[in-house]
This record gives C-alpha cells, sequence and structure tokens, in this order.
C-alpha cells in the first residue's frame, strides 16, 4: 500500500489565524485552490475551505472583511502523518466527511495536503474504494 507521503501534495497555502477572509478567498483564487491551512509559528492550527467561507460566514450573515481564517477555520482539526497509509487517510476522510486531509510531522507542522483526488490517482485506489465502502457500512 501507497503511503499519504507518496500521495500528497506539497504546494501548501498557508495563512496566519488573523487574516481576514477577504484575504483568505484572494489567496485561494490566486493559487487556484480550494482550502488554505491557518498556521501560527509553523503549526497547522486549523483548515479553512471555500466551503466554510459561504457556509460559516456568508450564510450566517457575517460580512467576510470583518471575519478573520480563525473563526471561519473547521472546529475540529483531523489530521494525519506522511507515513500513514493511504487506506488508512482515506478511511479518516470518510469518517469525518474530508475532501481534504492535512498531513503534519511529529511536531503539528504541515507538510502536505491529500485530497481525494489524490488518493484516486494512486495505483491501489480499488482498495482504497473497498476500505470507504467498509468504514461507511460500519456507520
Amino acid at each position: 500500500m501507497h503511503l499519504v507521503r507518496d500521495a500528497m501534495t506539497t504546494r501548501l497555502v498557508t495563512v496566519p489565524p488573523y487574516t481576514s477572509l477577504t484575504d483568505v478567498a484572494a489567496c485561494m483564487r490566486d493559487a487556484d485552490v480550494g482550502c488554505v491551512l491557518v498556521t501560527s509559528d509553523g503549526v497547522l492550527h486549523g483548515v479553512v475551505t471555500d466551503r466554510d467561507i459561504t457556509v460559516r460566514i456568508t450564510a450566517e450573515g457575517l460580512i467576510a472583511g470583518s471575519a478573520t481564517a480563525h473563526q471561519a477555520a473547521s472546529g475540529s482539526l483531523v489530521t494525519v502523518g506522511p507515513d500513514a497509509t493511504v487506506c488508512e487517510a482515506a478511511e479518516l476522510m470518510c469518517a469525518h466527511a474530508l475532501h481534504r486531509l492535512p498531513v503534519v510531522d511529529g511536531e503539528g507542522r504541515p507538510v502536505g495536503l491529500i485530497s481525494l483526488g489524490d488518493i484516486a490517482g494512486t495505483p491501489h485506489a480499488q482498495e482504497v474504494l473497498v476500505a470507504l465502502g467498509r468504514a461507511q457500512a460500519n456507520h
């Protein structure tokens, strides 16, 4: 089975927690990504996705310019290590309904990001789909 480090992307977009969501959205647009990692002193504190901005900020009637990355970030942070298997990452993503999973080192520093698309592109995609099917059957 492939390891997360073999499938993850290492092109990360990070912002400090106090970054305005207007700037976060501009970062997403400029980097052509759907999420940014919220970091402080190099340590991961959260993830903001384009959906988070829509659901947590816009739908609540908040003004994106005054809201911060910290306010929009997903509440519970789920991560995986680079030496986990792709199948383990897929099971985590399924269990927590995530499309992207930050990859962190032992000190909580982001080293990559693995997405469903990354997993689908691995030689073991079929095994991953079977594992996801088992995980969904257990819920």
